[in-house]
């Protein structure tokens, strides 16, 4: 069974960092992306960050260049976003999920691509 639990999340000051984990199970990294997510209230949830196990190819949403590194260790099967410079406007519920068989080298990310999901982990930037 696959399964992704996200930690790290928590309450920050505009300008400060997080570093969110995702540690995945019941599959290996090898054929897979992970793609972080997040949902802000009352809004859509959108595609943030994603790095592929296929190829190394990375996706970044434009409102988070910059300031957000993807990264992975697949010795721990885990993936890792470092969240720097934070907004308000990052505060959200940020998920990860697992896409099989995904290259993150496009100019967007397919929600719908991902088959798997964690629970959640909640980011709350004070101004």
């Amino acid at each position: 069974e696959v399964q992704l639990v996200e930690s790290g999340g928590g309450l920050v000051q505009a300008g400060g960092s997080l570093r969110l984990s995702c540690v995945a199970s019941g599959f290996t990294f090898d054929d897979y992306a992970i793609g972080w997510f997040r949902q802000a209230p009352g809004k859509e949830r959108e595609g943030v960050s994603c790095i592929s196990s296929l190829d190394g190819s990375k996706y970044y949403a434009d409102s988070v260049k910059g300031r957000f590194t993807i990264s992975d260790d697949n010795s721990k099967n885990t993936v890792y976003l470092q969240m720097n410079d934070v907004a308000p406007e990052d505060t959200a519920v940020y998920y990860c999920a697992a896409g099989p068989h995904y290259h993150c080298g496009d100019s967007y990310l397919y929600q719908y691509r991902f088959d798997s999901w964690g629970q959640g982990t909640q980011v709350t930037v004070s101004s």
